[in-house]
């Protein structure tokens, strides 16, 4: 081995990481891919704009933070990630997450919350590299589509009453849980501002009446523009009604985050779930365009991008990012070309800040409000709910669970309990495979094998086939261990068993027992057992459980054919002698006669099976 190779697992996963994180699209950049990624970057930066004031409403930060997310974070996931098209920065689900993790630490706009804020973007990052490190991108797959909808949708009614208050410009308290801002809601109605109620409804119905007339047109920029300009005419800010305010300022800094063990150990558990997320957000959408672009993908890529975007972005006062799924679309349908157009979206960005910026003093609290309980209303998949009611229980469970675990426990944990569930579903259903006992159907010309139960297919009488779908593992032992009690007592006779296993089961060493188990117990009442497996890996597994010296080498065989041949000899001639099915080609020989033609016609495929 060179001097030069890592060689512990540490380092081979670092190496990993660094080869992942090598920048590969530079050279496809030419003159035309730039001209269209400076027309992609431009409107992409358009959209962001008033976004990155709302999501960072939602998390609970001033609006200066959500801009240094959009402006720090595209750039570093561009130019390490494995998408073309895909814009990173402040997302909905993200912020959400980040103020459920926080709010119980610190109030909400303090400098004590954007302390935290900022280190736990810091911890997401690290906890991302690490995934990216360890190759781990396959299991992000383990938040299904299902977990996201009852999620997303938990996360949506939360926004959308915590909103409420500035949207109706009162002074409630924060309750502890959904109902608890409701009920303050109810309580402080009658100090409802009529002032901030008119500027939100004209918002909100400004963005309905673009999204409906004029969806090309920037539509989160003109509402919030129609609701400050409603502001301006009525004087709102002196009928009490909150703005903005100044920026302090538009550009990034560098600063240091806030380290502490304590603060590590309160922000671990939302962290986890907040780098989980993000890189769920960032997978699905890098997979949808690469599919789109037909490009390659390469999860663990990205997902070490992600990573170290939001570690430098918590450098620069950043707080956590992904992929955006509504900048990554405008990106994609403006014509991007390359990742350089969300650099040059950060780019543009910066420029407009730094010309637009006082105007977003004026912009009222209600109209920022307003944004943001439309997008929430947007974020609800309504269509894809109804179809999974109608079509899956087991799903319509799974997003029942996750979407409550979200609204009474908190969203962190919403993500956690719809994994679990996820999982528990699919043990249930590996924990009982199928094992069904099949004969050779004479029906048909080629006499495939078919389930002797369900289409009334004879059986010898001596011996019995089963094929076992699915994994033999721990967790379907038992179900299995009855399975086999089952086949032994409705067949006493067939004192013989062979045992299809598909090659692509599992087995594990509890399986590898039970299938020892199941050998001694046939053969104690004068049978045995016999295993049809011709995958190598498989083998290779019953070998290193010690099944196939149980067993006896002489009991593994590769197919039907080699089975059959092997225990029809085995079987009790005066039976044979006065079977009447005689389903196998083997049949006669051990019934001591010369030839049966019509049996040969009927089994003559068996073998070949």
């Amino acid at each position: 081995m060179s001097d030069h190779a890592p060689s512990s697992p540490v380092g081979l996963a670092w190496a990993g990481l660094g080869r992942a994180l090598r920048p590969q699209w530079i050279s496809a950049v030419t003159p035309a891919t730039i001209r269209s990624d400076v027309v992609a970057g431009l409107t992409s930066a358009t959209v962001v704009l008033p976004q990155a004031v709302a999501f960072a409403a939602i998390a609970g930060l001033p609006p200066q933070y959500g801009f240094y997310t959009a402006i720090v974070v595209p750039v570093v996931a561009a130019l390490l990630g494995s998408s073309w098209v895909m814009v990173s920065g402040p997302t909905l689900v993200i912020s959400a997450l980040m103020a459920s993790t926080l709010s119980a630490h610190a109030q909400p706009f303090t400098a004590e919350f954007i302390s935290l804020a900022i280190f736990l973007t810091f911890l997401v990052g690290v906890l991302q590299c690490a995934f990216g490190a360890l190759q781990l991108g396959r299991f992000v797959n383990f938040i299904s589509h299902s977990v996201m909808i009852g999620f997303t949708a938990a996360a949506a009614l939360l926004i959308s009453v915590s909103q409420l208050k500035d949207a109706l410009g009162l002074s409630a308290e924060r309750g502890q849980s959904i109902f608890g801002q409701i009920a303050n809601l109810a309580a402080a109605a009658g100090e409802t501002n009529l002032a901030a109620l008119a500027i939100a409804g004209v918002t909100l119905g400004t963005l309905v009446a673009l999204r409906v007339f004029a969806p090309k047109l920037p539509g989160f920029i003109v509402a919030l523009g129609v609701g400050s300009l409603l502001g301006v005419l009525i004087e709102a800010e002196a009928r009490g009604v909150r703005m903005v305010g100044a920026l302090p300022s538009v550009a990034p800094t560098p600063a240091m985050p806030a380290f502490s063990f304590e603060t590590l150990h309160a922000l671990g558990e939302g962290a986890f779930a907040i780098a989980l997320l993000g890189l769920v957000e960032a997978i699905s959408i890098g997979r949808a365009f690469a599919l789109k672009q037909n490009r390659p993908f390469e999860a663990n890529r990205e997902i070490a991008a992600q990573g170290v975007s939001n570690v430098v972005g918590s450098f620069f006062q950043c707080y956590a990012g992904s992929g955006s799924f509504t900048r990554s679309g405008v990106n994609y349908e403006a014509g991007a070309a390359t990742p350089l157009s969300a650099i040059l979206s950060s780019c543009f960005l910066l420029a407009i800040l730094l010309v637009v910026a006082p105007l977003f003093g004026q912009v009222p609290i209600p109209a920022v409000a307003a944004v943001i309980l439309y997008v929430a209303f947007r974020l609800v998949d309504l269509r894809a709910i109804r179809r999974l009611a109608a079509t899956s229980r087991t799903e319509t469970t799974i997003v029942a669970i996750t979407f409550a675990a979200g609204l009474f426990v908190n969203l962190e944990f919403a993500v956690y309990g719809g994994v679990i569930v996820s999982l528990l579903i699919f043990l249930s259903r590996t924990a009982k495979p199928t094992l069904s006992v099949g004969a050779p159907d004479g029906l048909q010309s080629h006499r495939p094998f078919r389930n002797a139960e369900l289409y009334s297919l004879p059986e010898c009488p001596q011996a019995a086939f089963a094929r076992l779908e699915g994994p033999l593992y721990f967790g379907s032992v038992d179900y299995l261990e009855r399975e086999l009690g089952r086949i032994q007592r409705q067949r006493p006779n067939q004192k013989r068993l062979g045992i299809i296993l598909r090659g692509g089961g599992d087995v594990d060493l509890p399986g590898a027992e039970l299938l020892i188990s199941e050998a001694k117990r046939r053969r104690a009442m004068g049978g045995d057992l016999y295993l049809i497996a011709r995958f190598p890996p498989l083998l290779r597994t019953l070998e290193r459980f010690h099944v196939i010296e149980a067993l006896g080498r002489d009991h593994v065989m590769a197919s039907k054919g080699e089975a059959i041949a092997r225990i029809v000899p085995e079987l009790d001639p005066e039976i044979c002698r006065a079977c009447k099915t005689r389903i196998f080609r083997e049949c006669p020989a051990a019934a001591g006669m010369e030839s049966a033609p019509s049996t040969e016609r009927l089994s003559a495929s068996v073998a070949a099976s």
